[in-house]
C-alpha cells in the first residue's frame, strides 16, 4: 500500500450527492478506515449510513464511542456529535461545543485525524455552504498528510472549498470523479 492509513472526509450542502457518487466505488477490501463528516440537523437522525451500506460492497455505519477503527468500514458521525479519531486509533464521540457552528464538525475530525495518522492521513473536502473543513485540511497539510479539494467549479456549493483553497494553497483541486479515481487507485497502490 502507499502509505496511507486512513481516509477522513468532509461535506456539508450538496454532500448527500458527493458520497452517493464516492462511497459506491470503494471495494469490500478497502484497506484503511473512512471516517465522515456531514453536516445533518441535530434533531434528526442520521438516515445516510443505511442507506450508503445498501449501496456499497464497504461496510457503511455510524461510529461508536470508543469502538476501534477498523480498515474496510465508513464511519459516519452521528447527528449532534463531533467524531474525533484517538492517538490508538479508536474513535470518540463528543457533544461539545458547536465548531464553526455545526456539530458535528469536520475541522473537529480533520485536526484529531492528522494528529494521530500524520503523513498517512488523506483528507478530503467536499462541496458546502460555510467555512467547516478549512482549518482542518491546513492541519493535516501541517502533519505531512494529503488533501483533496473538490473543485470549486464543479461543487454543488462552492463556499466550503474554496475556504479550503485559501488556508491550504497546497492542496489537490480536483472534480469529484478524480476524488474518486484517486481513492481506487489507493486500493492498486
Amino acid at each position: 500500500m502507499s502509505g496511507v492509513s486512513a481516509i477522513a472526509i468532509g461535506a456539508s450542502a450538496g454532500g448527500v450527492q458527493a458520497l452517493l457518487e464516492l462511497l459506491p466505488r470503494l471495494p469490500q477490501t478497502f484497506p484503511v478506515p473512512v471516517f465522515v463528516v456531514l453536516h445533518v440537523p441535530a434533531d434528526r437522525s442520521n438516515l445516510l449510513a443505511p442507506l450508503l451500506d445498501s449501496r456499497c460492497d464497504i461496510a457503511v455505519k455510524e461510529a461508536e464511542d470508543k469502538e476501534a477503527a477498523r480498515p474496510g468500514v465508513v464511519y459516519f458521525a452521528p447527528s449532534d456529535y463531533h467524531l474525533l479519531v484517538e492517538l490508538n486509533g479508536d474513535l470518540s464521540l463528543s457533544s461539545d461545543e458547536l465548531v464553526n457552528f455545526s456539530r458535528p464538525s469536520i475541522d473537529v475530525l480533520f485536526e484529531s485525524a492528522a494528529d494521530t495518522y500524520g503523513a498517512g492521513l488523506v483528507a478530503v473536502l467536499l462541496t458546502g455552504a460555510n467555512q467547516d473543513g478549512a482549518q482542518g485540511v491546513a492541519a493535516v497539510a501541517a502533519a505531512g498528510g494529503t488533501v483533496l479539494i473538490e473543485c470549486p467549479d464543479t461543487a454543488y456549493a462552492r463556499t466550503m472549498p474554496e475556504a479550503g483553497i485559501a488556508l491550504c494553497p497546497t492542496a489537490t483541486v480536483i472534480p469529484l470523479p478524480g476524488i474518486a479515481e484517486y481513492l481506487e487507485a489507493i486500493v492498486r497502490a
